[in-house]
Formats: C-alpha cells, sequence, structure tokens
C-alpha cells in the first residue's frame, strides 16, 4: 500500500496547449509594454512638471572677481528643465563661461536647489605673447581670457613665450624670483624664445640674457650672478643696465657708462 501511495503523489506535469502557451506569452508582453509606457510617462511628467522646478540656485566658493547677481544673471538663462531634467554638465559649461571662473561643479540638492562651487582664477601673470593684450596666468600656469583692466592696480609680471609653455614659464618664475630678489629687484618680464633662450627684465630697467636650460641649469647662472654683483656695482659705483649670463665659465655686464666685454679687434 506504500509503495502505491508513493506511485499516486508523483505526478507527470501538464503540458499546456500551444495557443495557451501563446496567448500566456502575449498578455506577459503586454503587461510589460504597459509597464514601460508608465514609466515614460511618468519621466516626463517629472521633467515637465513645475512642481519641481528649481527655485534657488546656491553659490559657494571664494568669489572675489565677480558678483553673485552677476552670475546667476549671465547662466540661468542657459540652464533648461527643472531638478530632475536639468543638464548638470550645460550647467557647469554655463558657470565656467563666465569671466574669471576656473571650475564649477554643479550638484542637486532635493528637492529643488541646485548647488554649485566655483574656483575662481587667480592671477599670477600677464600673458603678451602675442598680440592678444586680454589674457592672463593663473597659479596653475593655465592662460585665460580676462579683463585685464581688474588687474591693473596690481604688481603682476609679464610672460612671453610659445603657445603651451605659460605653466613652464610660471615654474621658472618662481624658481627666479626668490634669487633675484635677494638684490632688491623684481622680474617685470620674463620672456621664452621659440629656441628655449630664456631672459627677465628687471624692474630697475636691467636686462639679464639667462640663456637655455633647464631650471636647475638656468637658477644655477642666476645664483652665481646675484652672489657677485654687487661687488662689481659696489667696484663702479654704477647701476646695472644688462647682463649676459650665457657664458660657461662667468657672465658678462653692461652698468652704465662701463662694460666687461672686451672690444673686437678693429674696433674703437
Amino acid at each position: 500500500m506504500a509503495r502505491l501511495a508513493r506511485s499516486a503523489a508523483v505526478q507527470p506535469p501538464v503540458v499546456l496547449p500551444g495557443d495557451v502557451r501563446l496567448m500566456n506569452g502575449v498578455a506577459t508582453a503586454i503587461f510589460l509594454l504597459a509597464v514601460l509606457a508608465l514609466l515614460v510617462a511618468g519621466v516626463m511628467w517629472l521633467s515637465r512638471s513645475p512642481l519641481f522646478s528649481i527655485r534657488s540656485i546656491q553659490l559657494e566658493g571664494e568669489i572675489v572677481r565677480n558678483n553673485v547677481n552677476t552670475i546667476r544673471a549671465n547662466t540661468t538663462s542657459r540652464m533648461a528643465g527643472n531638478f530632475f531634467s536639468v543638464d548638470l554638465a550645460k550647467a557647469r559649461d554655463a558657470f565656467e563661461s563666465v569671466p574669471w571662473v576656473r571650475r564649477a561643479v554643479v550638484r542637486r540638492i532635493w528637492p529643488d536647489r541646485l548647488v554649485v562651487q566655483l574656483e575662481e582664477h587667480r592671477a599670477a601673470a600677464l600673458w603678451q605673447a602675442d598680440d592678444r593684450g586680454d589674457r592672463l596666468v593663473n597659479t596653475h600656469g593655465e592662460v585665460f581670457i580676462a579683463n585685464v583692466g581688474d588687474v591693473e592696480d596690481e604688481a603682476l609680471p609679464t610672460f612671453g613665450g610659445p603657445d603651451g609653455s605659460s605653466e613652464t614659464m610660471l615654474a621658472m618664475y618662481e624658481r627666479l624670483q626668490p634669487v633675484l630678489r635677494k638684490l632688491g629687484i623684481e622680474i617685470e618680464i620674463l620672456t621664452l624664445s621659440t629656441r628655449g633662450s630664456w631672459r627677465v627684465l628687471l624692474d630697475n630697467g636691467a636686462a639679464v640674457e639667462l640663456g637655455r636650460g633647464s631650471e636647475r641649469e638656468v637658477t644655477d647662472r642666476t645664483e652665481r650672478f646675484v652672489r657677485t654683483l654687487p661687488e662689481i656695482t659696489k667696484r663702479y659705483r654704477q647701476p646695472l643696465e644688462y647682463a649676459d649670463l650665457r657664458h660657461t665659465d662667468g657672465y658678462a655686464v653692461r652698468l652704465r657708462g662701463v662694460t666687461t666685454a672686451t672690444p673686437s679687434a678693429g674696433k674703437p
């Protein structure tokens, strides 16, 4: 009897007719399509609903060169959509197109707010490598467009060099300036030729040819010059007018009315 009971408990699977399986498949597909349509409709409703409009834009960060109201006025017209549909990448581009803004990070804050973290350019030098006079170099060595009149009251040096050399020039300036400051002078203009030769014009009107080489080589030549120049100016009692540091074992100077260069044969 036990054996017969066990045999009766195991029933073969019921195989549905083909038309029933087809109807079940069609019903499932229709159900999934309906759910998908509802999701699409919900997303479209969210993207257009005024209930989720962006009601405030909060600006954070150190804002020195710009006015908060001006930033908002220049950017809000370029941002479309509500809290869910606004394109954060386009919003970031809108803020970064504002003069003096270097970087912007835009975040959504539920339920109706955008928070924008702004980083402004900090000017380190004027950039005058061509005829354009509206470009500056920031503290990262990047060239950016701005109103130069905003920094006319600041004692910024001027850089002039090939395109793409601004970062290298800033690094060289930051090495040379502390060395030359020991003489009580500042770099007014730093230039880099297309052949890689460095030259500075100092704020006392003197020009110094630094020559080519790595940062260390140029700095070493400058340090040697700074150590020995006071002896020369003290001896001749004349200010520096020009110096050429491109010599292997020394340098040539021209003081006002005095020179260490040897005249060529046949010349007075």
